[in-house]
Formats: C-alpha cells, sequence, structure tokens
C-alpha cells in the first residue's frame, strides 16, 4: 500500500525496503536520484499541470538510503543542536524519504531554482496554490500547517507524499494528516456488490483502494447475490452490531423443479421433478408472512461446536443445523412462470433466503431452488445509494461520515474536562435524559457512544484513539 506510514513511531520495514521499486531520476541541480516509480510518473503530471499555471518546479529531494538519512542527520546536530534537529531531521529508519514516496520540491523563481528551506518559505504562496492540485495528482501535504503536534515536525510546505489519488482526496477533502487518516478515520461506504464476488472479495478490493487495512462489512453476501454491502471504514468497524441489528430486504429468483446441496443454482442437484401445473404463488408467499424457526443452511458460516457448517459439508460429516428464529415482514410476488418466479421481501436480521426458498417448496411437495438475489436494502441503506466497484476505482464515490450514519442519536457537545472522563470510558452522571444512546463529541469529532444504564450512561463504544 502507498499509505505506508514511516514516522518517529512507526520506523520503516526491513520488507518493505526490499519490495521498493526505484528509479533513477534528475533533481533540481541535474544530479542523479533514486525515486519510487509510480510516485515518478505522478509527479511528471503534477509537473506538467503546474506549468499551466506558471508554476514550475524540480526535485530537490526524494528516497534516500539510511547511511543517507544519517550523514544529514549528523550534519544538522553538528550545526544546529540536538532540539532544533529533531523538530527538522527524522532519524535513521523513521525518514519519509526511505519510502521513496516523499519529495521535497523546490521552485523556479526569477530565473533560477529555489530548493534552501530558509528561502523557499518566502515564496510560501506559491506553494500554497500547489496544495490545492496535489490530491488530483496523488500526493497530500505531509507536513501541514497546525498538526505538528501529530505528525511530530514543523510546518514543511515543500514535502509531499504520494499515496495514490483515492487515499489523497480523502485526506484533503478531510484536512488530516495521513496519521489521522490510518488511525482515527472512520465512514461507511455502501457497495453494489457484483454477482460472482465474494462479501471478502469486495472487502480486500476496496482495504487496497483506500490504502486502509482496516475494512469489514456488516452482512454476507453469498457469490450468487449482488445489491448492497454495507463497508465499514477505520473507526466505523467499532460499529458492526449498530448497523447490523436492522431488517433487509430482497429481490429472490427462484427455479421450481430442482434441489440442491447448497439451497441455490450454483450447487450439485439432489433432486428433481416436473413442477405442478398450478401453483398459487401469491397465497403461499402471504402464508410465510410470519415468524418461524428456520433451518440454517449447511453451506454458511454459522459455527457448531466451534467449526464452520460448510467446513463440515466439505468433508461429507453429518452436524445437526441449527434453527433460529426469523422474521418474515413483508412478501410481494413480482413475476411468475411456469418454472420460475421472483419476489420481493422484507426480513429481519439472520434470515436465510436460500432456506426461505427451500421451506416454501417444501410446504407444498415442490422443489424450490434460488437462482438469483438481490439486497436493495439493509436498514436505513439502500442499493440506490451504492456504488459499483468500478466507480470507486474510478474515486466516484461518497463515504457516509460517522456524524451522517449516527444522525438519528442525540448529540452532546462536552468540555475538555469531561472529555477526559469520556475518552477513559469512565460512567456518567444522566443529566441529560437519555433513554437509550448519546453522541459525547468535542468540537471535532465524535469521541465515543454511550448507553442507559440506569441512572447513569455507560461506555457503549469508544471512537477515538486520543487520549
Amino acid at each position: 500500500m502507498k499509505t505506508i506510514l514511516v514516522n518517529k513511531n512507526n520506523p520503516i520495514k526491513d520488507s518493505y525496503l526490499k519490495k521498493i521499486k526505484l528509479i533513477e531520476v534528475k533533481d533540481i541541480l541535474d544530479e542523479t536520484i533514486l525515486i519510487e516509480k509510480e510516485t515518478y510518473q505522478a509527479y511528471l503530471e503534477l509537473k506538467e499541470f503546474l506549468k499551466t499555471k506558471n508554476i514550475n518546479i524540480g526535485i530537490d529531494s526524494a528516497y534516500r538510503s539510511i547511511n543517507e538519512q544519517q550523514e544529514i542527520y549528523d550534519s544538522f546536530l553538528n550545526k544546529y543542536g540536538q532540539d532544533y534537529t529533531n523538530q527538522l531531521v527524522a532519524k535513521p529508519k523513521i525518514s519519509e524519504h526511505h519510502t521513496g514516496l516523499s519529495l521535497d520540491i523546490g521552485i523556479f523563481v526569477k530565473d533560477h531554482f529555489v530548493y534552501k528551506n530558509q528561502e523557499l518559505m518566502l515564496y510560501e504562496d506559491i506553494y500554497l496554490e500547489i496544495h490545492k492540485y496535489l490530491a488530483n495528482f496523488g500526493f497530500i501535504l505531509r507536513y501541514p500547517k497546525n498538526k505538528e503536534n501529530i505528525t511530530g515536525y514543523q510546518y514543511e510546505p515543500w514535502h509531499i507524499r504520494y499515496v495514490g489519488k483515492i487515499p489523497a482526496k480523502i485526506i484533503y477533502d478531510n484536512n488530516l494528516t495521513l496519521e489521522e487518516y490510518l488511525t482515527n478515520f472512520g465512514g461507511v461506504l455502501l457497495v453494489n456488490k457484483e454477482r460472482g464476488m465474494t462479501s471478502f472479495d469486495v472487502v480486500h478490493k476496496v482495504s487496497n483502494l483506500l490504502g486502509i487495512k482496516k475494512v469489514g462489512h456488516t452482512g454476507t453476501l453469498d457469490p450468487i447475490a449482488s445489491g448492497v454491502l454495507v463497508l465499514t471504514i477505520g473507526r466505523a468497524t467499532k460499529l458492526g452490531e449498530l448497523l447490523t441489528s436492522t431488517n433487509k430486504e430482497y429481490i429472490a429468483k427462484v427455479e421450481i423443479g430442482k434441489c440442491t446441496d447448497t439451497l441455490d443454482t450454483t450447487g450439485v442437484i439432489t433432486k428433481e421433478k416436473t413442477p405442478s401445473v398450478k401453483i398459487n404463488l401469491e397465497s403461499l408467499l402471504k402464508s410465510y408472512q410470519k415468524t418461524y424457526l428456520q433451518e440454517v443452511p449447511i453451506y454458511s458460516a454459522v459455527k457448531v461446536n466451534g467449526k464452520k457448517l460448510y467446513e463440515y459439508a466439505r468433508n461429507n460429516e453429518k452436524v445437526k443445523l441449527p434453527k433460529k428464529e426469523v422474521t418474515i415482514k413483508e412478501m410481494e410476488l413480482l413475476k411468475s412462470s411456469y418454472n420460475s418466479f421472483s419476489f420481493r421481501c422484507l426480513v429481519s436480521k439472520g434470515t436465510y433466503i436460500r432456506s426461505l426458498i427451500r421451506d416454501m417448496g417444501q410446504s407444498i411437495n415442490e422443489y424450490f431452488c434460488m437462482s438469483g438475489l438481490i439486497r436493495t436494502k439493509q436498514g436505513k441503506f439502500s442499493l440506490e445509494d451504492a456504488y459499483s466497484l468500478d466507480e470507486i476505482e474510478s474515486n466516484n464515490f461518497h463515504i457516509l461520515s460517522l456524524r451522517e450514519i449516527l444522525q438519528d442519536y442525540p448529540t452532546i457537545i462536552i468540555d475538555d474536562k469531561l472529555k477526559k472522563k469520556i475518552i477513559n470510558g469512565s460512567p456518567i452522571k444522566n443529566i441529560y435524559n437519555i433513554k437509550d444512546k448519546v453522541l459525547f463529541v468535542d468540537h471535532h469529532n465524535i469521541l465515543a457512544i454511550y448507553q442507559k444504564d440506569n441512572d447513569n450512561l455507560k461506555i457503549y463504544r469508544m471512537l477515538t484513539n486520543n487520549k
């Protein structure tokens, strides 16, 4: 991932140094330097664009070896002393320049290149103009102003870092540092999963595109299914329970006359017969608008005795399938023919549509098999608001913020005194007359979700890493 974090608390790993692809290029003084290949291509695009704004840039510094960084650090140490050096220069192994993804850029002013730090600060207005366009080419300002307590370094308008276009846009739009993006960013992304992909495939793809390892989903969709898949990102992975305890809506397609081991058309046919001439499907669907005990399909991830059911199936081991209470709230016939039909249903959490279809067939002595499934809603999240993977890859999407996700809960803005209690997870007296859950926020972030506990409020989910 191009979002690798290297700072005072995260030394660069030898495994990364072995994999990095460096190329030789010329710097601002026409000397040969090394830079990561993809970063250089993005830099050239940025350079060409800035020329249209009458700004000419050059690379002053890019990749540095451990030994080169040691020499720079020692030089500053001898000239300026420990305190000043530690504010400006990273020690070996904790320098961003080891990644090959970081650049110090100089500018061309009045017929000569300016690249020395003290002189560059005289042209901050030019750099501020450059900063507006960095994200369009996959770069971020690595050490922004007023974020020194987070990055550990003074503001450097000339130090840019390649992270890729998608992470760069999110970081820029939310005024984040790389540290904040990787440790304290959170949101929900609605994906329109394609048929043929697993839910894990989608999570893995989005994780790579965003450059964030912490990505999860709130309800598996089988490979045969498509539709809305709710992905939680960063801090929002702590909210899975809140997002899954809701109803789900599906459109299902059914093939009549077949039964398979997986209860859908991807499985092996176990039973077959000619469908009846006339099935009153509307009456059948209406009869299943109820609460009942549903047997979990053996091809599922539900665990029995510590082992997933599909593992029993693959090993041809017998196991007693568990039953779960489910509620079918709405059923509507959409289309029908001699050997197939489709319907819309609104069901409770934990309902298996494959099992529902099987049960309906068994109840009238027919063989029903699911041939297609689209999840159109999960709670308040709808398919119309979901993005395809192509749209996400094209950077055409919106991540719902924690405030957008949790807007139905009451919010209390707290002072510094109460903030200390909140970030330590201490119980709070319920002087706010909260009936269920409440958000405690400072002026920037949601810190935690608390819930009612008799006369107190106790921690439900901590949503900040800052103490």
